[in-house]
């Protein structure tokens, strides 16, 4: 019988063909991320470096979060903007996830700054100052963000968009990924 093979944690990528529906594909991306995030936990927390973890997480946060943010600054918002009425009350709820979004970019690529530093000297990420911390609470501040997206803009958006608001943006989705 042979020994099982021990796989490093991965974040896995999204398949492509649910870019076809994009909200599915947003609801998707948002469990793939929380899994994500639950990996940053774990490097944030280690007593050693996982090399390739740290490199994982380092181009999942610097190509994947980045698209993902894209997709909903550029595209969905500007939408829900132009389709949901006056009742829906959105402008707070999407002026904030922007302002969130311009926060935790920052911190993203200060976690990206540390965990490169990291990778660097071979030490975890709890010896780079404030690392683990800053981390952490990236992943907390995410976690909520995700819930607010996915407690009130997707079921919005549901709502609202047609069927041509639903192709653009999923044309537009492909277009910024086949860029990457």
């Amino acid at each position: 019988m042979s020994k099982p093979v021990d796989t490093p944690p991965m974040i896995a990528p999204m398949p492509r063909d649910l870019l076809g529906d994009p909200l599915e594909f947003f609801a998707a991306d948002h469990l793939r991320q929380r899994a994500a995030f639950a990996l940053i936990e774990r490097l944030a927390t280690a007593s050693a470096l996982d090399r390739t973890l740290a490199a994982h997480v380092l181009e999942f946060l610097g190509k994947d979060m980045v698209a993902h943010v894209l997709d909903e600054e550029d595209d969905l918002f500007p939408l829900l903007r132009m389709r949901c009425e006056a009742e829906d009350d959105i402008e707070h709820v999407l002026g904030d996830l922007s302002a969130e979004h311009a926060a935790e970019e920052r911190v993203a690529v200060d976690i990206r700054t540390g965990l490169a530093e990291a990778l660097e000297a071979g030490r975890p990420v709890g010896d780079i100052e404030g690392l683990g911390k800053r981390m952490l609470a990236f992943v907390h501040a995410e976690s909520r963000h995700l819930a607010l997206e996915n407690g009130i803009v997707f079921p919005l958006a549901r709502a609202r968009l047609s069927e041509d608001d639903l192709r653009n943006l999923s044309a537009r989705m492909i277009q910024r990924r086949s860029s990457q």
